[in-house]
């Protein structure tokens, strides 16, 4: 029997797989909201395979059926120890709704990509049910939805301020950022005869007290209620959250909701590389569980052949859940670790020569901290990249270049690419040495020439250096630097390769105005947009706390926000000045804002007078000559000399 067949190998997800491996009851059940995909890339493998590492019988249950007799929650009885809820590798809301708040059609994570396999927010049905089903036995949840939600949040799909999901559900405990050292010590208690709620003490856990025991250097947030009164509260809030987050060594919190009170652990320090690979290199099989045998799950076909070389990102993007969940700080595994699971990848039964991707949340921050790791501990800045890239910094690419070059060398590899979205920024720095220098530039022209697959997907996000400042990304100015880089490296090397730049509309701080220079200034750059979106906000990002208060949570500034569906669809549009069918209703806007210079520049042989879309063109109302054109845009396309900062966006 193969691998990808052979039941055996994976945690068992029915009670005819327990039995035939001798068991009567399993030590932890947990729940998830995706498909169970046994590979490091899904979080409750990952959950599973560490617990199942230190000795624990561990079942899962993936995608239970909420809405029947509920016999998925009882097929495997109750759990010796505890029950764990996993409701996905994406917010549930994220992954059902659109920007415009729009019912999605399909479920990357579900076989054959079918929608309706998951409740919108798993992470509160799955508690209720289990908690209804079985009132004694510990519920233990985790995830990204736990993580973004821990505090009172800003909930965009029912566009109010909600308070943290831990009273949202009787759940006993919750795990946020990459659960593996919580969960295992809250096993090892429970295991030891110490009940859930004498449990207090974990890193990166969360729970619910009547009173509170607040200690000396501890925080103490503004309450639910009052952030509900005062959205500056709700932004104080934030700062307070994200430079916990973002400390090596943090502070415990608290917040009162009604007679409630949460209290959330500091987060543990960054793994260790010998934490990592003790993590990657589990007995995963790297294929989807057996019963879903001839069915696609999209999420994982972008995977399969992928290797992730470490965990955290330290770009700090405002509209990115990374550190919230992650942290900043970069935790790598080692050489020998990612080239053993390279050589697996080799053995897979559909494996044709070529590493999908070789990334992290951002490709290449392997290896990569401070200098001087004192100063690290004692850094509370969201960004090492923003406003500028910390002096302190080690920038330096060796240590991945080796990896993509040892992996080419190995048998059976064709082709190494990265796949995960490159910080151009990082390594265009000037680094403290001219070798680190020489080395970034050859890793540069070595990622261009050796390790795109056909198309280089970058994020510069927008052309203003105003929007950009507030989403922490650099200049566009840096952009139009690299793009020169990949096109004289593809000159050189007789490569068609295409560069593919991502940007969102409607971010905070950016106006119509921006928007459509974004267009004229894309346009000259021989740009058709293809990887945009519109901003949606998510829980606890800073671009969210924005776009719920209007106010800056750092500066204390007030700022501008589309919000109205009409207002986004405005700026969105101009992101396809090229569709015909988009054209009336750019001009209409730009006249309305009285920027006849831009739509010059965006139609230069002139607009119909019949309707704006080419059914005529012999009168024209405006001709395209940019002779002695001095107008703003020309302005701003020659002056973009500020340095000001990604996400994953949700990946």
């Amino acid at each position: 029997m193969s691998t990808r067949t052979d039941t055996s190998l994976y945690l068992p997800t029915s009670r005819d797989e327990m039995l035939r491996l001798g068991w009567e009851q399993p030590d932890i059940i947990l729940f998830s909201g995706d498909a169970y995909v046994d590979h490091p890339s899904f979080g409750a493998a990952v959950i599973g395979r560490v617990l199942q590492s230190k000795g624990y019988k561990v079942a899962i249950v993936p995608q239970p059926n909420w809405r029947d007799d509920l016999r998925d929650f009882k097929k495997l009885g109750r759990p010796r120890l505890f029950f764990g809820v996993s409701p996905g590798a994406m917010d549930s809301m994220v992954n059902h709704y659109t920007a415009a708040r729009r019912l999605r059609h399909d479920d990357a994570y579900t076989p054959g990509g079918r929608h309706g396999a998951r409740p919108d927010y798993p992470s509160i049905v799955y508690t209720e049910i289990l908690k209804r089903l079985y009132p004694d036995v510990p519920v233990v949840v985790g995830g990204i939805e736990a993580s973004l939600r821990r505090v009172s949040h800003y909930d965009y799909w029912e566009d109010k301020l909600r308070p943290s999901i831990l009273t949202s559900a009787p759940m006993d405990m919750l795990i946020y950022g990459m659960g593996e050292r919580s969960v295992v010590e809250i096993a090892d208690r429970l295991n030891s005869g110490e009940r859930i709620e004498d449990i207090t003490d974990v890193p990166q856990t969360a729970y619910i007290v009547s009173k509170p025991d607040i200690k000396e250097n501890e925080i103490v947030l503004n309450s639910f209620e009052d952030c509900t009164r005062d959205k500056r509260k709700q932004a104080e809030n934030f700062k307070s959250v994200e430079i916990e987050s973002n400390r090596m060594q943090g502070h415990r919190m608290w917040q009162q909701t009604g007679s409630q009170w949460v209290c959330i652990n500091p987060m543990y320090p960054p793994m260790t590389t010998e934490e990592m690979d003790a993590s990657f290199d589990l007995p995963y099989t790297r294929y989807p569980h057996p019963r879903y045998k001839n069915k696609v799950i999209p999420a994982y076909e972008m995977i399969r052949h992928s290797v992730n070389l470490h965990r955290g990102c330290f770009g700090g993007c405002a509209f990115c859940t990374i550190s919230a969940h992650q942290g900043k700080f970069i935790a790598s595994r080692s050489k020998e670790s990612i080239i053993r699971e390279v050589k697996q990848v080799t053995q897979m039964d559909d494996f044709k020569g070529y590493i999908s991707d070789l990334g992290g949340p951002s490709a290449n921050m392997y290896k990569m901290g401070g200098y001087d790791k004192t100063k690290c501990a004692k850094c509370v800045r969201p960004s090492c990249l923003h406003p500028a890239v910390c002096p302190n910094l080690n920038n330096n690419h060796s240590d991945l270049l080796d990896i993509y070059d040892t992996v080419d060398s190995l048998p059976g590899v064709k082709k190494s690419f990265v796949g995960s979205g490159v910080r151009y920024d990082l390594a265009m720095a000037a680094g403290k040495s001219a070798e680190t220098n020489a080395i970034n530039r050859k890793y540069i022209e070595n990622l261009i020439s050796r390790h795109v697959s056909g198309r280089l997907k970058v994020a510069p996000e927008h052309t203003s250096d105003e929007v950009l400042n507030v989403m922490r990304k650099p200049s566009f100015d840096l952009f139009r630097q690299f793009k020169q880089i990949f096109d004289s490296v593809n000159h050189r090397n007789n490569l068609k390769q295409q560069l593919i730049p991502y940007f969102i509309s409607s971010h905070p701080g950016c106006r119509e105005v921006d928007m459509a220079e974004l267009a004229v200034i894309t346009k000259g750059l021989d740009f058709h947009l293809e990887q945009v979106q519109d901003f949606t906000p998510t829980p606890m990002t800073l671009a969210t706390e924005i776009y719920f208060s209007g106010i800056h949570p750092y500066t204390g500034e007030h700022l501008y926000t589309a919000r109205t569906e009409a207002e986004k669809q405005k700026q969105r549009e101009f992101f396809f000045w090229y569709n015909p069918d988009a054209k009336r209703e750019i001009v209409e806007s730009l006249r309305r804002i009285h920027r006849p210079d831009l739509i010059r520049a965006l139609y230069p042989g002139g607009v119909s007078r019949d309707g704006y879309n080419g059914a005529s063109d012999t009168k024209r109302l405006y001709h395209g000559s940019r002779k002695n054109n001095t107008n703003r845009h020309d302005r701003n396309m020659n002056s973009n000399q500020k340095s000001n900062h990604k996400s994953k966006r949700t990946k």
